[in-house]
């Protein structure tokens, strides 16, 4: 965490130390537009645009598409940014575009997914956390509980990231666990869920790639349910989500700190622009548990978009 914590202070005195610059600024994400993780990395995107005086834009495709999220890296390339921000679920699809900007001279830094090719690409630091040992981490925490058969629901097919989230915890977890493959919809997750734990009664632990559109609705299937006995645990935050770690209907949510992941890039390509400094490392954005005894601190913070 000192790494973290120095590179948030960092990124603090920009607003106050850096006078207003007109550097240029390019994120592009794979985030879709119907998921309210991406919308608090937005929020960091803009707050860092505010604080430091950089011209920001954040660009996504409409859904998960490794094709249109190329073409949007190139066209960020053409406009000769001061700096770009990428997130890279797919390193062998986005990896000619990354290598284009980094030798057009742009820096380049990751934020989100990409920890693992982040640097062969050319890319000057990551910031978020090593997904594999996330899930690990939640693995292991959820056979603590007591858990021994799980399922994976992945809402994303196709992310890299998320692949290793389930892989992670299936190491961590050590007992058998089944991936489920959805889409960003409660609705159809709350209906997987639901079939996976009525088709076999000894699954007793679910595990959410995302608070909003599968940790709550996999809270909702467990209760329909009546099945007190399934632990349900989540990656990231949303109020609700947090709402049922609080009220005990929920194990624990793995927090990334997406705000960072979204304003520290951003910060440092600033300060990079104004000065010609940059971290020398990747930064640590979590995993942290949000266990009981701390989800209604960030409650709040979530409903605000922040957490």
């Amino acid at each position: 965490m000192n790494k973290l914590l120095a590179s948030v202070a960092m990124a603090a005195t920009i607003a106050a130390a850096v006078p207003a610059v007109a550097a240029d600024i390019i994120v592009v994400a794979h985030g879709q537009a119907n998921d309210p993780f991406w919308s608090v990395v937005k929020n960091g995107v803009q707050k860092a645009g505010e604080d430091t005086g950089a011209n920001v834009e954040f660009r996504s495709p409409e859904t998960f598409d490794m094709v249109q999220m190329g073409q949007l890296i190139d066209a960020a390339v053409n406009q000769e940014p001061d700096g770009l921000v990428v997130s890279i679920p797919d390193g062998d699809a986005l990896g000619p575009s990354i290598e284009r900007a980094v030798a057009a001279g742009i820096p380049v830094i990751s934020m989100n997914s990409g920890s693992d090719v982040a640097a062969e690409l050319g890319v000057l630091l990551h910031v978020g956390q090593s997904e594999f040992d996330a899930g690990k981490a939640a693995g292991e925490k959820l056979a603590e509980m007591g858990g021994t058969k799980g399922i994976c629901v992945n809402q994303e097919v196709g992310n890299v990231a998320l692949d290793l989230r389930c892989e992670g915890f299936a190491e961590g977890f050590g007992q058998e666990v089944t991936v489920i493959p959805t889409v960003n919809d409660p609705a159809e997750v709350q209906s997987k869920v639901r079939a996976a734990l009525e088709s076999d009664p000894d699954v007793d632990t679910v595990l959410g790639l995302g608070a909003s559109l599968v940790g709550e609705p996999a809270v909702a299937a467990v209760e329909a349910l009546g099945r007190d006995d399934v632990l349900v645990a989540s990656f990231d935050l949303s109020a609700g989500f947090l709402q049922a770690v609080a009220d005990g209907k929920a194990a624990f949510a793995i927090d990334q700190q997406q705000f960072l992941q979204g304003y520290l890039p951003v910060a440092f390509l600033a300060l990079h622009a104004e000065y010609g400094l940059m971290p020398g490392g990747d930064v640590p954005s979590g995993p942290n548990l949000v266990t009981q005894e701390a989800a209604g601190q960030v409650i709040e913070l979530s409903a605000q978009g922040i957490r």
